[in-house]
């Protein structure tokens, strides 16, 4: 059976920290196709670099600025303090381009992929110009960036958001899928990269040395065998090749945040879902409850 779940330090390859299903990959995930991940960590004045292949790219910084360079073009990302500091820039590089990300001070960065065909140029959307979405309600209320949605970028074959789940909270829940192409649902890879904190006032005696947690669930919507409860932190990664998925658990006293990155063989650029049928009814128990106010992340 194919290996989903990737803690920190078992996906690196040289100046990556997370090579997952990218052009250049090492790791190969037997059954992925249509999705990547990179990440890496760069000192002060560092750069890493991406040849030009047939893969459209988003560059997120998770912490720290960066410049990317797309085809000797420059492009500066002003990056904030941590993914719990509200919206990035961020830059799409469109496909078959050079790449050059590199960063005055340091700091962490993700490259979102998938493989395509069709050219779009290349775009810098900037963090005031970033969707963000308050989803959910009471102990389901998230934070959702969309800043590689359809609806806010022009792209050939990826869904890339990122999303903010205050501490206790549940995400991507109810549980759903989208493994089939068929009316209402489209067929969709799914990677989950995911970073944690303590969060603000939580009273750790030890903030700087908690073991921050939180928990993914991924499990069969047919009779392809997946069966996924990871206990994720900083620099875990967790892949949905298909079944239903949620929720994503922020534990007491922790934040969670992930990076999604969605893209599927189908015809239309769409993310459309099916609910677990056993656990649907819930959204309907969110009418009349209030959003967290917790959130918005970063004001």
């Amino acid at each position: 059976m194919a290996n989903w779940v990737y803690p920190l330090g078992t996906a690196n390859d040289g100046d990556w920290d997370i090579s997952l299903g990218t052009s250049d990959s090492a790791l190969i995930v037997d059954g992925w196709a249509h999705t990547g991940l990179k990440v890496a960590t760069l000192a002060a004045g560092a750069a890493v670099e991406l040849p030009a292949a047939a893969e459209e790219r988003i560059i997120v910084p998770l912490n720290g600025a960066f410049t990317v360079t797309v085809d000797d073009v420059g492009y500066p990302l002003a990056g904030r303090a941590s993914v719990f500091h509200g919206p990035s820039d961020v830059l799409y590089s469109g496909t078959n381009a050079a790449v050059t990300i590199s960063s005055s001070d340091g700091g962490r960065v993700a490259v979102a992929t998938a493989p395509a065909n069709a050219s779009y140029p290349t775009r810098l959307v900037t963090a005031a110009e970033t969707p963000v979405e308050l989803r959910g309600a009471g102990n389901c209320s998230r934070q959702v960036h969309n800043f590689g949605t359809p609806a806010a970028l022009e792209a050939d074959r990826f869904i890339v958001c990122e999303v903010l789940t205050p501490a206790g909270n549940w995400s991507s829940y109810p549980p759903h899928k989208h493994d089939e192409e068929k009316d209402g649902e489209t067929q969709l890879e799914e990677i989950y990269y995911f970073e944690t904190r303590v969060a603000d006032g939580s009273g750790a005696p030890d903030p700087a040395h908690a073991d921050a947690i939180g928990y993914q669930r991924v499990y069969a919507s047919d009779d392809r065998p997946i069966d996924v409860a990871a206990e994720v932190r900083t620099g875990d990664v967790v892949l949905v090749p298909y079944g239903w998925h949620g929720p994503a658990m922020a534990a007491p006293g922790y934040d969670l945040y992930y990076l999604n990155v969605m893209a599927g063989p189908g015809p239309v650029r769409e993310w459309l879902i099916s609910d677990d049928p056993h656990h649907g009814w819930v959204r309907q128990s969110w009418d009349g409850q209030d959003m967290d106010p917790r959130l918005p992340f970063g004001t």
